[in-house]
Protein backbone atom coordinates (compact mmCIF):
# COMPACT_ATOMS: atom_id res chain seq x y z
CA UNK A 1 0.00 0.00 0.00
CA UNK A 2 3.04 2.46 1.02
CA UNK A 3 4.12 1.41 -2.28
CA UNK A 4 1.33 2.45 -3.96
CA UNK A 5 1.21 5.86 -2.42
CA UNK A 6 4.66 6.62 -3.06
CA UNK A 7 4.09 6.14 -7.08
CA UNK A 8 0.99 7.84 -6.95
CA UNK A 9 2.43 11.27 -5.46
CA UNK A 10 5.55 10.56 -7.69
CA UNK A 11 3.26 10.48 -11.01
CA UNK A 12 1.13 13.72 -9.62
CA UNK A 13 4.41 14.97 -9.30
CA UNK A 14 5.48 14.48 -12.81
CA UNK A 15 2.09 14.95 -14.42
CA UNK A 16 2.18 19.05 -12.69
CA UNK A 17 5.28 19.68 -14.10
CA UNK A 18 4.23 18.99 -17.35
CA UNK A 19 1.39 21.08 -16.87
CA UNK A 20 3.85 23.79 -16.37
CA UNK A 21 5.68 23.41 -18.84
CA UNK A 22 2.35 23.30 -21.67
CA UNK A 23 0.94 26.14 -19.74
CA UNK A 24 4.12 28.48 -20.43
CA UNK A 25 4.40 27.10 -23.65
CA UNK A 26 0.93 28.13 -24.39
CA UNK A 27 1.33 31.64 -23.04
CA UNK A 28 4.78 31.93 -25.16
CA UNK A 29 2.74 30.83 -28.37
CA UNK A 30 -0.47 33.41 -27.59
CA UNK A 31 2.04 36.42 -27.22
CA UNK A 32 3.70 35.60 -30.32
CA UNK A 33 0.21 35.54 -32.22
CA UNK A 34 -0.98 39.33 -32.43
CA UNK A 35 2.24 39.65 -34.04
CA UNK A 36 2.52 37.08 -36.84
CA UNK A 37 -1.10 37.70 -37.78
CA UNK A 38 0.02 41.53 -38.38
CA UNK A 39 2.61 40.25 -40.46
CA UNK A 40 0.96 37.63 -42.24
CA UNK A 41 -2.51 39.93 -42.98
CA UNK A 42 0.43 42.30 -44.66
CA UNK A 43 1.81 39.21 -46.45
CA UNK A 44 -1.15 38.29 -48.02
CA UNK A 45 -1.81 41.91 -49.20
CA UNK A 46 1.83 41.71 -51.01
CA UNK A 47 1.39 38.50 -52.27
CA UNK A 48 -2.12 39.92 -53.50
CA UNK A 49 -0.37 43.13 -55.53
CA UNK A 50 2.10 40.77 -57.40
CA UNK A 51 -0.34 38.16 -58.27
CA UNK A 52 -2.37 41.25 -60.42
CA UNK A 53 0.33 42.57 -61.54
CA UNK A 54 1.64 39.79 -63.28
CA UNK A 55 -2.04 38.42 -64.44
CA UNK A 56 -2.19 41.82 -66.49
CA UNK A 57 1.39 41.23 -67.68
CA UNK A 58 0.07 37.18 -68.77
CA UNK A 59 -2.35 38.70 -70.92
CA UNK A 60 -0.30 39.88 -73.07
CA UNK A 61 -0.02 37.43 -76.26
CA UNK A 62 3.63 39.03 -76.37
CA UNK A 63 4.67 37.36 -72.70
CA UNK A 64 3.85 34.16 -74.11
CA UNK A 65 6.74 34.26 -75.39
CA UNK A 66 8.66 34.62 -71.88
CA UNK A 67 10.87 31.47 -70.61
CA UNK A 68 8.30 31.52 -67.49
CA UNK A 69 5.30 30.78 -69.33
CA UNK A 70 6.50 28.07 -71.27
CA UNK A 71 5.36 24.50 -70.40
CA UNK A 72 7.62 21.62 -70.80
CA UNK A 73 6.76 17.90 -70.15
CA UNK A 74 9.07 15.28 -68.53
CA UNK A 75 10.83 17.61 -66.56
CA UNK A 76 11.42 16.92 -62.68
CA UNK A 77 9.10 19.25 -60.01
CA UNK A 78 10.62 21.24 -57.26
CA UNK A 79 9.10 22.14 -54.06
CA UNK A 80 9.95 24.43 -51.42
CA UNK A 81 8.62 22.68 -48.39
CA UNK A 82 7.51 25.42 -45.28
CA UNK A 83 7.43 23.41 -41.84
CA UNK A 84 8.17 24.57 -38.77
CA UNK A 85 11.36 25.34 -36.08
CA UNK A 86 10.05 23.04 -33.24
CA UNK A 87 7.19 20.34 -32.62
CA UNK A 88 4.85 20.55 -30.18
CA UNK A 89 2.04 21.99 -32.63
CA UNK A 90 -0.07 19.12 -32.76
CA UNK A 91 -0.47 17.97 -36.54
CA UNK A 92 0.97 21.05 -38.34
CA UNK A 93 4.76 19.90 -38.96
CA UNK A 94 2.93 16.30 -39.99
CA UNK A 95 0.40 17.93 -42.31
CA UNK A 96 2.94 19.56 -44.38
CA UNK A 97 4.91 16.39 -44.56
CA UNK A 98 2.06 14.06 -45.48
CA UNK A 99 1.65 16.26 -48.35
CA UNK A 100 4.70 16.53 -49.22
CA UNK A 101 4.97 12.54 -49.70
CA UNK A 102 1.85 13.01 -52.58
CA UNK A 103 4.94 14.20 -54.41
CA UNK A 104 7.79 11.54 -53.87
CA UNK A 105 9.48 12.49 -57.28
CA UNK A 106 10.19 15.54 -56.49
CA UNK A 107 13.26 17.40 -55.67
CA UNK A 108 12.55 19.84 -52.34
CA UNK A 109 14.34 22.99 -50.56
CA UNK A 110 13.04 23.20 -46.61
CA UNK A 111 12.50 26.23 -44.49
CA UNK A 112 12.00 25.93 -40.94
CA UNK A 113 13.93 23.76 -38.93
CA UNK A 114 12.08 20.48 -39.15
CA UNK A 115 11.69 20.57 -42.80
CA UNK A 116 15.65 21.50 -43.49
CA UNK A 117 16.31 18.87 -41.25
CA UNK A 118 14.53 16.41 -43.14
CA UNK A 119 15.71 17.24 -46.46
CA UNK A 120 19.27 17.83 -45.74
CA UNK A 121 19.08 21.59 -46.75
CA UNK A 122 20.59 24.92 -45.61
CA UNK A 123 19.08 25.91 -42.79
CA UNK A 124 16.62 28.43 -42.61
CA UNK A 125 14.11 29.39 -39.79
CA UNK A 126 10.60 30.42 -40.03
CA UNK A 127 10.98 32.44 -37.77
CA UNK A 128 12.25 35.67 -38.26
CA UNK A 129 12.51 34.51 -42.12
CA UNK A 130 13.92 37.89 -43.96
CA UNK A 131 13.22 39.49 -47.15
CA UNK A 132 16.91 38.52 -48.39
CA UNK A 133 16.14 35.27 -47.95
CA UNK A 134 13.34 34.53 -50.03
CA UNK A 135 14.68 36.72 -52.90
CA UNK A 136 17.90 34.03 -52.53
CA UNK A 137 15.55 31.18 -53.03
CA UNK A 138 13.47 32.95 -55.42
CA UNK A 139 16.74 33.60 -57.60
CA UNK A 140 17.22 30.20 -57.75
CA UNK A 141 13.71 28.76 -58.76
CA UNK A 142 13.88 31.21 -61.48
CA UNK A 143 16.95 30.42 -62.69
CA UNK A 144 16.08 26.49 -62.62
CA UNK A 145 12.77 26.73 -64.13
CA UNK A 146 14.43 29.06 -66.79
CA UNK A 147 16.66 26.60 -67.46
CA UNK A 148 14.31 24.08 -68.62
CA UNK A 149 16.04 21.44 -65.65
CA UNK A 150 12.34 21.76 -64.18
CA UNK A 151 8.77 21.14 -65.73
CA UNK A 152 6.92 23.06 -62.74
CA UNK A 153 7.56 24.74 -59.14
CA UNK A 154 5.85 25.23 -56.38
CA UNK A 155 5.61 25.92 -52.89
CA UNK A 156 4.26 23.48 -50.00
CA UNK A 157 2.68 26.03 -47.34
CA UNK A 158 -0.02 25.87 -44.81
CA UNK A 159 -3.46 27.94 -45.01
CA UNK A 160 -4.46 29.85 -41.85
CA UNK A 161 -8.07 29.59 -41.58
CA UNK A 162 -8.82 30.09 -38.40
CA UNK A 163 -7.54 29.64 -34.50
CA UNK A 164 -8.49 25.88 -34.68
CA UNK A 165 -8.31 25.04 -38.11
CA UNK A 166 -5.19 25.19 -40.07
CA UNK A 167 -4.74 23.71 -43.57
CA UNK A 168 -1.64 22.25 -45.62
CA UNK A 169 -2.06 23.26 -49.46
CA UNK A 170 0.35 23.66 -52.36
CA UNK A 171 0.75 26.84 -54.75
CA UNK A 172 2.11 25.94 -58.01
CA UNK A 173 4.14 29.37 -59.04
CA UNK A 174 6.11 28.81 -62.40
CA UNK A 175 4.81 27.87 -65.09
CA UNK A 176 3.06 31.08 -65.22
CA UNK A 177 -0.81 31.02 -66.67
CA UNK A 178 -2.74 32.97 -68.63
CA UNK A 179 -5.32 34.48 -66.68
CA UNK A 180 -8.83 36.24 -67.68
CA UNK A 181 -9.64 37.56 -63.97
CA UNK A 182 -8.75 41.39 -64.66
CA UNK A 183 -8.87 43.39 -68.02
CA UNK A 184 -5.53 45.50 -69.13
CA UNK A 185 -7.61 48.02 -70.93
CA UNK A 186 -6.16 51.30 -70.11
CA UNK A 187 -2.61 50.14 -69.19
CA UNK A 188 0.70 51.23 -70.51
CA UNK A 189 3.95 49.16 -70.19
CA UNK A 190 7.01 50.59 -71.28
CA UNK A 191 9.35 49.70 -72.81
CA UNK A 192 6.92 46.72 -73.03
CA UNK A 193 5.31 43.69 -71.48
CA UNK A 194 7.46 40.77 -72.22
CA UNK A 195 10.64 42.80 -70.76
CA UNK A 196 8.67 43.94 -67.17
CA UNK A 197 6.96 40.48 -67.50
CA UNK A 198 11.01 38.67 -67.41
CA UNK A 199 11.93 41.14 -65.11
CA UNK A 200 8.87 41.09 -62.17
CA UNK A 201 8.95 36.81 -61.92
CA UNK A 202 11.71 37.43 -59.49
CA UNK A 203 9.66 39.75 -56.99
CA UNK A 204 6.39 38.16 -57.86
CA UNK A 205 8.19 34.88 -56.78
CA UNK A 206 9.97 36.47 -54.14
CA UNK A 207 6.78 37.91 -52.91
CA UNK A 208 4.80 34.40 -52.59
CA UNK A 209 7.42 32.85 -50.90
CA UNK A 210 7.43 36.04 -48.24
CA UNK A 211 3.62 35.57 -47.14
CA UNK A 212 3.38 31.68 -47.49
CA UNK A 213 6.15 31.68 -44.98
CA UNK A 214 4.70 34.63 -42.62
CA UNK A 215 1.43 32.54 -42.83
CA UNK A 216 2.74 29.21 -42.02
CA UNK A 217 3.97 30.45 -38.97
CA UNK A 218 0.78 31.97 -37.99
CA UNK A 219 -0.39 28.89 -38.19
CA UNK A 220 2.15 26.77 -36.76
CA UNK A 221 1.86 29.58 -33.60
CA UNK A 222 -1.57 29.09 -33.66
CA UNK A 223 -1.77 25.33 -33.89
CA UNK A 224 1.03 25.18 -30.85
CA UNK A 225 -1.18 27.01 -28.45
CA UNK A 226 -4.02 24.54 -29.47
CA UNK A 227 -1.99 21.49 -28.82
CA UNK A 228 -0.64 22.99 -25.65
CA UNK A 229 -4.22 23.89 -24.26
CA UNK A 230 -5.29 20.77 -25.11
CA UNK A 231 -2.42 19.03 -23.23
CA UNK A 232 -2.92 21.27 -20.25
CA UNK A 233 -6.76 19.70 -20.00
CA UNK A 234 -5.66 16.76 -20.53
CA UNK A 235 -2.53 17.03 -17.70
CA UNK A 236 -5.23 18.80 -15.15
CA UNK A 237 -7.89 15.55 -15.85
CA UNK A 238 -5.23 13.77 -14.96
CA UNK A 239 -3.72 15.09 -12.07
CA UNK A 240 -7.40 15.06 -10.36
CA UNK A 241 -7.70 11.55 -11.50
CA UNK A 242 -4.25 10.57 -9.44
CA UNK A 243 -5.08 12.96 -6.85
CA UNK A 244 -8.58 11.28 -6.13
CA UNK A 245 -6.81 8.06 -6.54
CA UNK A 246 -3.96 8.84 -3.66
CA UNK A 247 -6.32 10.27 -1.54
CA UNK A 248 -8.45 7.28 -1.46
CA UNK A 249 -5.10 5.25 -1.34
CA UNK A 250 -4.22 7.24 1.52
CA UNK A 251 -7.63 6.94 3.79
CA UNK A 252 -7.28 2.87 2.97
CA UNK A 253 -3.89 2.74 4.94
CA UNK A 254 -4.77 5.20 7.81
CA UNK A 255 -8.27 2.98 8.13
CA UNK A 256 -6.09 -0.10 8.15
CA UNK A 257 -3.53 0.98 10.80
CA UNK A 258 -6.24 2.14 13.15
CA UNK A 259 -7.50 -0.84 12.65
CA UNK A 260 -4.44 -2.77 13.83
CA UNK A 261 -4.48 -0.43 16.41
CA UNK A 262 -7.38 -0.93 17.68
CA UNK A 263 -7.24 -4.73 17.34
CA UNK A 264 -3.93 -4.65 19.32
CA UNK A 265 -5.35 -2.76 21.92
CA UNK A 266 -8.05 -5.50 22.13
CA UNK A 267 -5.80 -8.50 22.17
CA UNK A 268 -4.00 -6.62 25.78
Amino acid sequence: MAQDIKSLRTRIKSVTSTLHLTKAMGLVASSKIRRATEAMNKGRQYEAAVRDAVSLLTQSPECAKSPYMQKKDGGKTEIVVIAGDRGLAGGYNANVFRLAKEYANAEYIGIGKRACDRYGTKLLRAEGFSYSEAMEIAKKLCDDFASGEYERIGIICTKYVSMMSQEAEIKWILPLEKTEAKQSAGVIFEPDELTILNGAVLEYVTGILVASVRESFTSEVAARRCAMDSAGKNAQEMIDSLSLRYNRARQSAITQEITEIVAGSGEQ
